[in-house]
């Protein structure tokens, strides 16, 4: 690491200290915990004493250096923010207290994810358990200009980070709204439908067939046949990643897939693959009449924030989460114009999705870019060029 300030063990500038209390069964606790890869100390819940197994703890200082033994050679340590002074942590960590007159705490946050320091830890050990030890803390390296030069850092650091951060609060505001985008286009096209005459009913009108998964058992063997599940229905489409299967043959196909699962409820997709399929048992299959209905509108229309609205309409009162069954699908109102306008509208919605799937691709590869820049802008500190 080229740099023009000395490189010295950090025990030059912090303390290892071991000091335990006694938990009280009568009082509460704040207990932290590290993240991994750098990402820092925070809050892990706050719990009464009388949870708390073991009695013996030790008690966290804002600034101090938190390492955590199990976790080190995967980032897991960092400098304890202020809101957790106080919190307590078990003896699978170590505490090092800082010499304020040779080292800065929020300088040692950021030291502390280069992967010149990460690189140190990584190298202790051959396993992950029991490899970090308080002296191996000790001994590892930093850089270590004057106080003064310090500060100057950190505040040109947490400048441009801030810059970054409002690059990327901004680039997710434009995810958000191109997502916005799809859901408001087709809430007018079928409130506009509506007003012109659109041929008005409910979903049932147009099923044929309709009926639940397999509750087989599936496995990883993928000599059966595959079966959708949950997970399988990923923005509107079918996600054929990650299969699981049956040995058990299941001979319907699935023309229209749609969950009650608590984290999916009403979501769906069609079934627009070549071979057979069997889907799981929280999975309903509709088959429409596809005379009279495109499914692919029916379920943009399902996965917008109308259809959402109507799955949600009736969410139990004690466990907070809709119930999507057959009867209730099939009751759900919708209107549909002549099936040739239906493909058109289906075709422009197609056209749409994919310039936000292009703005999408791009604004990821943005992303990158940014998540790249701030381990770019600590390397260039701490070598002295920023």
């Amino acid at each position: 690491m080229s740099i023009s300030w000395p490189l010295v063990p950090l025990g030059e500038a912090i303390t290892y200290r071991k000091e335990f209390i006694r938990i009280s069964e009568f009082d509460n606790y704040k207990r932290c915990r590290v993240q991994l890869h750098g990402k820092g100390i925070v809050l892990r819940d706050i719990v009464s004493g009388a949870e708390i197994k073991t009695k013996e703890q030790q008690v966290c200082r804002a600034g101090e250096f938190l390492v955590a033994e199990i976790d080190a050679k995967v980032g897991g340590f960092g400098v304890v923010p202020d809101e957790l002074d106080g919190s307590i942590v078990s003896s699978h960590y170590f505490l090092f207290e800082l010499n304020i007159q040779k080292l800065n705490g929020r300088f040692l946050d950021y030291f502390v994810r280069t992967p010149f320091f990460r690189d140190q830890v990584s190298a202790r050990g051959s396993t992950n358990y029991a490899a970090i030890r308080p002296h191996h803390v000790l001994h590892y390296q930093i850089v270590l200009p004057p106080l003064p030069q310090q500060l100057r850092i950190m505040a040109r650091i947490e400048e441009l980070a801030a810059k970054i951060k409002e690059a990327c609060t901004l680039r997710q505001q434009a995810a958000e709204e191109a997502d916005t985008l799809v859901a408001n286009e087709i809430k007018a096209r079928f409130e506009k439908g509506r007003n012109s005459g659109w041929a008005t009913g409910t979903l049932g009108d147009y099923v044929i067939d309709c009926c639940y998964g397999t509750s087989d058992k599936t496995n990883d063997d993928d000599s059966g046949t595959p079966v959708l599940r949950m997970g399988n229905i990923q923005n509107g489409r079918l996600d054929l990643h990650d299969l699981k299967y049956l040995h058990v043959a299941e001979k319907d196909r699935a023309k229209f897939v749609l969950t009650n699962s608590a984290e999916l409820v009403g979501k769906c997709a069609v079934f627009d693959v070549e071979g057979e399929f069997a889907f799981a048992s929280y999975l309903i299959r509709l088959r429409l009449d596809t005379k009279r209905a495109d499914p692919r509108l029916v379920a943009s229309f399902i996965n917008s924030p109308a259809g959402r609205a109507y799955m949600f309409r009736e969410r139990k009162q004690m466990t907070g989460q809709a119930n999507v069954n057959a009867i209730k699908l099939k009751a759900l109102p919708i209107a549909l114009p002549p099936l040739s306008d239906q493909r058109r509208i289906v075709a422009d919605l197609d056209s749409l999705q994919a310039r936000i799937g292009a703005l999408k691709k791009l604004q990821a590869e943005t992303a990158a870019e940014l998540g790249a820049l701030l381990p770019s802008i600590l390397d260039k500190a701490f070598k002295g060029n920023l």
